[in-house]
């Protein structure tokens, strides 16, 4: 392989897109959805499929609940998730030091040991932007696109167990 061929392709696997690789696109949507509330509801998963897909760029010690928060989305749907996620920023109260509650996570698998998967059938370089930037064509259209990404990022990493 040449090195311009390696620069076209993601450490996830993917090959590079319009806006270049998955982290450009992660950053383009971390941008975006900080001035738009509805996009911003799917933030707790694009931030965890893009770790998960991309390990490297993530906390080791996280991961683990990154892909439970993943499996209960895929499992019950964007408000579930946002009931948890939100339990837990109201545990992680600077004035009431508790530690996070693992109960609502307890029913899902943990992150397989061992190498990361090397692909994944939906990743961020697969992401149409437009005029409209990445709800172009509207937030649930986003949303859709999102949780594909999420669902191959929790299948891939099954597959790795």
């Amino acid at each position: 392989m040449t090195e311009s061929h390696l620069m076209d392709r993601c450490d996830c696997g993917a090959t590079a897109g319009p806006l270049g690789l998955c982290a450009d696109y992660y950053h383009a949507i971390l941008a975006e959805e900080q001035a738009d509330p509805q996009m911003y509801r799917w933030h707790t998963v694009v931030v965890c499929a893009y770790l998960l897909q991309h390990p490297p760029r993530a906390h080791a010690k996280y991961l683990d609940g990154q892909f439970r928060l993943l499996q209960l989305y895929v499992d019950k749907g964007l408000d579930a998730l946002l009931r948890v996620a939100a339990h837990q920023v109201a545990r992680n109260n600077h004035r009431t030091r508790s530690v996070p509650d693992a109960r609502p996570l307890a029913g899902y698998a943990p992150l397989p040991p061992g190498e990361a998967p090397r692909c994944f059938r939906a990743t961020f370089c697969g992401l149409p932007f437009g005029d409209g930037g990445f709800v172009a064509d509207g937030h649930a259209e986003y949303g859709n696109r999102i949780e594909a990404i999420a669902q191959a990022t929790v299948e891939a990493w099954r597959s790795v167990a």
